[in-house]
């Protein structure tokens, strides 16, 4: 097992990497950070732990100010090369300038992978630095050869074939989305037709730009990756791929990692709450909020792994419901904190993590057991269960089975997030660190906190005396999703009689009268309008028609007096 430190600033690129990493069977990431200081401070305490340092030269916040970044990452590789000389570094960065990358080489560095390249390719460069080899692709040994790279035959096929895999990399991620975007069963017929346009487009991109490598692939010198070498030394026995493929009572699971992927895309929208109900998470910085959601998604799909490796069956994952809802959230809220942070609350100095887990009977209560559907999500990616949702069976293998999982995981991962932060505003909401560190800038001050936290207590009053038995009694449950703008609401159809029959108290009264108001709301309308009715003929032809005649006989006579008044007059004048 390779252990893998990465140095990386772009927090979704970490999050991807470390996905695509805890893929394969003989990798695994131990630690992460976006900071030179903190890399320095993770090797010097688990130096035995880590296998292979995995950097982006171009990280941002280098050691010293007084360095261009370029120059500033190459400070840093020598330094690294000298306080840990054993431990292989692989460059993965989006610097393309040659004249660095040959002086890390020349610095010591073992490896490097543009960013941008083909998985497998990754993967086979990481096992070979893993293990003690070197990696320098398509790069030039001295200056000489870099003046003249460009003429070489060899040179020039190889930068095509970059061109080719990065391009081909791409239209293969872009035709994805399209097509999960196509297996919404909801879209219009004129937005159906616009993506499935797209998607003709890039086929066709994606065909010219085969053509266009295979017209120079003729008289090219061939170019094929190195081939990958079980390590000897540390034992390596090859296994099945856990988060891929396993073998469950005989029978091969897949998983589809797209489901997760297209999640993850969706983190990189605002997050902004659009539903007319406050979420704990509404409280932080946007950049935390998408952190603390990729690290619950990771933390999901890690334990579906290890749930697939312990061989659990469908009956253990119902009775086990609380506690891995419970794990889950322990080790999310120890991730994104950090298992001994300290803040300074009063003349005291409080290790957050410790007093966070005490509220977990809360944190149960209030959000755990109103999830719905979290037996059905590790059902579906453990052993391709069908989904029944909306009154209607989706078989596993189905595009729709596939389109409502990720509302399920959505759900569930928003409502993990949620109770990471709900302990944290119960007692840290005063700590300025706290604020400055985690809270959206509209929320520092206490009086604005103050009115946060008022909301959601009022959120949880209305949930328990009236939304939720309003929800059982209309047999539905209310989902929080991810769209590309933020997060959004969506009810879907559930039977609740059991819950129904359990209701006590105040909720079984505003089922009452629910109840009542549906059967006496069409009669007492019904009343309404046929007493509207007769006040309206009333009026109008009764009482209205008799003005009206009142009214017409008055101006007639008015009119004819008229006339004769002043025709007398005129006649006595003439005489």
């Amino acid at each position: 097992m390779l252990k893998l430190l990465i140095i990386d600033d772009d927090l979704i690129f970490r999050t991807g990497l470390r996905t695509i990493c805890d893929r394969e069977p003989d990798l695994q990431v131990v630690a992460e950070t976006g900071k030179n200081r903190e890399a320095f401070q993770l090797l010097a305490g688990a130096f035995a732990n880590v296998d292979l340092v995995i950097l982006d030269l171009a990280i941002q916040g280098q050691t010293s100010d007084s360095y261009p970044d370029s120059t500033a990452g190459l400070v840093f590789c020598q330094q690294l090369k000298t306080s840990f000389s054993q431990v292989p570094v692989l460059l993965l960065t989006s610097l393309s300038d040659s004249s660095v990358i040959l002086a890390a080489q020349r610095l010591g560095i073992e490896g490097y992978c543009p960013k941008g390249t083909v998985t497998p390719e990754l993967i086979n460069a990481i096992r070979l630095v893993g293990q003690g080899q070197n990696y320098w692709p398509l790069m030039p040994t001295s200056s000489r050869a870099l003046g003249s790279a460009e003429t070489k035959p060899g040179r020039q096929f190889n930068w095509k074939y970059r061109t080719f895999l990065s391009g081909s990399r791409q239209i293969e991620r872009s035709l994805a989305e399209l097509s999960t975007q196509l297996d919404n069963p909801f879209l219009s017929p004129l937005d159906r037709a616009f993506l499935q346009g797209r998607q003709r487009e890039l086929r066709l991109a994606q065909w010219l730009l085969k053509q266009w490598f295979a017209n120079d692939k003729q008289d090219a010198p061939a170019f094929v990756p190195p081939p990958f070498q079980p390590p000897e030394p540390r034992n390596f026995q090859e296994r099945p791929k856990a988060d891929l493929r396993t073998t469950n009572s005989e029978t091969d699971i897949v998983l589809q990692p797209e489901i997760f992927e297209s999640t993850f895309y969706k983190l990189n929208s605002s997050l902004f709450n659009f539903t007319d109900i406050p979420l704990e998470i509404d409280i932080l910085q946007t950049h935390k909020k998408r952190e603390l959601l990729s690290i619950t998604l990771r933390q999901i799909e890690v334990l579906i792994k290890e749930l697939r490796l312990a061989d659990v069956s469908l009956p253990q994952i119902e009775q086990k419901r609380n506690a891995l809802l419970q794990d889950l959230w322990q080790l999310v809220l120890k991730e994104f904190f950090g298992k001994y942070y300290t803040v300074l609350l009063g003349n005291s100095v409080l290790e957050v993590v410790p007093v966070l887990l005490a509220d977990a009977g809360v944190v149960q209560t209030e959000i755990f057991d109103k999830i719905p559907y979290v037996e059905n999500v590790f059902a579906y990616f453990l052993f391709k269960s069908s989904l029944k949702i909306d009154n209607q069976i989706y078989a596993g293998e189905s595009a729709e089975a596939r389109f409502r999982a990720e509302f399920l995981l959505q759900n569930l991962a928003i409502q993990i997030s949620n109770a990471v932060i709900q302990p944290l505003l119960n007692h840290f909401s005063e700590s300025e660190e706290i604020k400055h560190e985690f809270f959206d800038r509209r929320w520092l001050s206490n009086r604005s906190i103050l009115k946060f936290r008022n909301n959601l207590s009022w959120k949880y009053r209305v949930e328990r005396y009236i939304t939720e038995p309003t929800a059982i009694f209309e047999s539905r449950y209310w989902l929080f999703i991810l769209d590309e703008r933020g997060i959004r609401k969506l009810a879907i159809y559930a039977p609740r009689t059991e819950e129904l029959g359990q209701l006590s108290g105040i909720p079984l009264v505003v089922t009452y009268v629910l109840e009542s108001r549906d059967a006496i709301a069409p009669r007492l309308r019904s009343a309404v309008s046929f007493l509207g009715s007769g006040v309206v003929y009333l009026l109008t032809q009764v009482i209205g028609r008799g003005l009206g005649l009142v009214a017409r006989g008055i101006i007639q006579g008015i009119g004819s007096s008229w006339p004769e008044g002043k025709l007398g007059k005129n006649t006595s004048r003439r005489d």
